[in-house]
């Protein structure tokens, strides 16, 4: 792995091709079918194409979730689906299998690898981009995830997971245990002596909070985790919700901070939140004393985006992602206990 990680970000690009190539394989396709590196973040996602039909193969990260995890989430995108949720089909290799497992000289190990169908669409907003400027824009996109998450929510509440369904939770140990699902969140460079002290009075405090909140079916479930606008799609034939790699057991109140967290500083932010609320509550009750504890939510989010930028000190990326959070963490956390 270490030799991997030495290669060059072209080199690594070039090797998970010639694993996507081979795992191309696994679902009956020739050599005649086109494979081109779409995007390279910490799956690497394939367009496949195929005569007149194209797929996204997703090579996963190594280490993230087990084999019988994968599978979970894909039973889920394919649930949802199936009830109506706008989500791409999973395929199935020509075996009838959800996954396959593929190596190749030039990676170590195996990786897993999918295929979804191909949405021909484009991110709501995206990360790197300025895209939900518009005020008005951004409302509207908050409602309709407002709306999206709550039919998850619904959907999930309601259906009969198969008995070999799991998941990893975002609970109360995996936010604020000993070992965080993302990773030791007190332990990032840039947090100062002072920081370290808030995050301790929080966490006694939100350990407190969630106790008292409980896990009742009408607050905690199966959550996306991740239905931030840039895993909404847009296209000719409506919207599209991917990426459900960090889709776990959660509450439901944490799926909703996820998607508001990234906006917290956005001059509209109090107008998408509002959007955001009343989108979900025409598809599901979110009752006003629920409401009350989002500060709560808020701040396990941005621990989390800490762990994750402090499991992730080689990359740029979460240098600048856990330092922009660090910087606005006080904030978020003296919000939340000034309600208590």
């Amino acid at each position: 792995m270490s030799d991997f990680a030495a290669m060059t970000p072209e080199e690594q690009d070039s090797a998970l091709t010639e694993l996507a190539c081979a795992a191309a394989e696994q679902w009956g396709f020739g050599p005649e079918t086109g494979i081109e590196l779409f995007k390279h973040r910490e799956n690497v996602v394939f367009s496949v194409v195929a005569g007149d039909e194209r797929f996204a193969m997703r090579v996963h990260r190594p280490g993230y979730h087990s084999d019988a995890e994968l599978e979970s989430e894909l039973a889920w995108i394919a649930a949802l689906r199936e009830d109506g949720f706008p989500t791409p089909a999973v395929v199935p290799t020509a075996d009838g299998r959800s996954m396959a497992r593929v190596a190749v000289p030039a990676v170590p190990g195996e990786r897993q690898v999918d295929l979804l169908e191909w949405f021909d669409g484009e991110p709501v907003g995206e990360a790197e981009t300025e895209a939900l400027d518009d005020p008005a824009d951004a409302v509207a996109t908050f409602r309709t995830i407002g709306e999206l998450t709550a039919t998850a929510h619904n959907q999930a509440e309601s259906w009969q997971r198969p008995p070999s369904f799991t998941r990893h939770a975002w609970d109360a140990d995996g936010l604020l245990g000993t070992e965080p699902f993302w990773g030791p969140y007190w332990e990032l460079e840039v947090l100062t002596d002072d920081q370290r002290s808030l995050l301790q009075r929080m966490k006694s405090q939100a350990l407190v909070d969630l106790a008292d909140f409980g896990r009742g079916p009408d607050r905690y479930g199966l959550i996306h985790a991740d239905l931030v606008p840039d895993n909404l799609l847009r296209g000719d034939d409506g919207l599209c919700v991917i990426d459900f790699d960090d889709a776990g057991f959660g509450w439901h109140l944490f799926d909703i901070a996820t998607s508001l967290f990234p906006s917290l500083l956005d001059d509209w932010f109090h107008d998408a939140q509002a959007a955001l609320i009343e989108g979900y509550r025409r598809r599901r009750p979110l009752p006003d004393d629920h409401l009350e504890r989002l500060p709560l939510f808020f701040v396990l989010r941005g621990t989390t985006y800490l762990g994750w930028a402090q499991t992730r000190r080689e990359s740029e990326s979460a240098e600048i992602i856990g330092a922009l959070v660090a910087a606005g963490m006080d904030d978020v956390i003296n919000d939340y206990l000034g309600s208590e």
